[in-house]
């Protein structure tokens, strides 16, 4: 009989905690994340989103309001579609953030992640938001073993010099820290710019440090440019070898798991 009465007790328990999971979820999302608009389709989980900025991925169809440009975010309109919850990242400035408390908005913090581990563990936290943290842990662990079977079979010892390129007009790079030094560690690169802590560099930096192999992650035709003049030193190791190759930023930058081991597989792909 008490064992009885201990069962039900934690049957009880279980159920509490599960409408309590499940009343923190929140319904209706203005999302100011590209990424983590991105990680709710990938869950599933895009009919929460009330609201988006124009450089979140969303399927025309859906028709879901944009509430932000790279310049703006209307207050107002966010504040007429009743959202649960906002997300908002170090993207937005504080003013913003601070004026969408103020009007009462909740607002969830999505911290840019510095790491594969953080991609993952971010994921995993807008997943818990929308009751889908299981789905979310499950999408993380298959990109985690994608990733295992991909460094596995990176041929060893070569270990060439790496410059990933972020734009162009001021360049900037890959440094220590941000997922993208994960690209050059888990492709077996060195980073050229592994003493640095800030990525703003010189073309002249770059040619000192002489890359066996440059990405450039930039969009429109300014990529090709670069490509164009990176090739332009003869005496450079990528351009001697070819080895200078654009790559998407739409799936470079962008901070999921799936996205992550997918833009992996190409450098690693362009570089072998």
């Amino acid at each position: 009989m008490l064992k009885m009465r201990k069962n039900t007790y934690l049957l009880i328990a279980l159920l509490l905690c599960q409408f309590a999971v499940q009343a923190q979820q929140v319904k209706r999302i203005v999302s100011l994340v590209p990424w983590v608009t991105k990680s709710l389709y990938l869950m599933g989980e895009q009919s929460r989103l009330v609201g988006c900025t124009s450089f979140c991925p969303v399927v025309a169809s859906d028709h879901i309001p944009v509430v932000a440009n790279a310049m703006n975010v209307n207050l107002e309109r966010i504040l007429t579609l009743k959202p649960d919850a906002v997300i908002a990242s170090s993207l937005n400035s504080p003013e913003t953030i601070d004026n969408l408390k103020k009007l009462g908005i909740k607002v969830v913090f999505q911290p840019y992640p510095k790491s594969f581990e953080e991609i993952c563990a971010y994921f995993i936290q807008i997943g818990d938001l929308v009751g889908q943290g299981v789905k979310a842990s499950q999408i993380a662990d298959q990109q985690k073993a994608r990733l295992a079977k991909l460094k596995a079979g990176i041929p060893s010892g070569k270990n060439p010099n790496i410059f990933i390129q972020i734009g162009a007009k001021p360049l900037f790079c890959a440094v220590p820290g941000t997922f993208m030094d994960d690209f050059i560690r888990f492709s077996g690169g060195k980073n050229i710019a592994s003493e640095l802590k800030l990525g703003s560099v010189t073309r002249e930096y770059v040619l000192k440090q002489n890359p066996d192999v440059i990405f450039i992650v930039t969009m429109g035709i300014m990529a090709h440019e670069e490509k164009d003049t990176w090739l332009s030193y003869s005496s450079l190791s990528a351009s001697k070898s070819k080895k200078i190759f654009i790559l998407d930023a739409d799936q470079t930058c962008s901070p999921t798991p799936i996205l992550f081991v997918d833009a992996l597989e190409e450098i690693t792909r362009l570089m072998y």
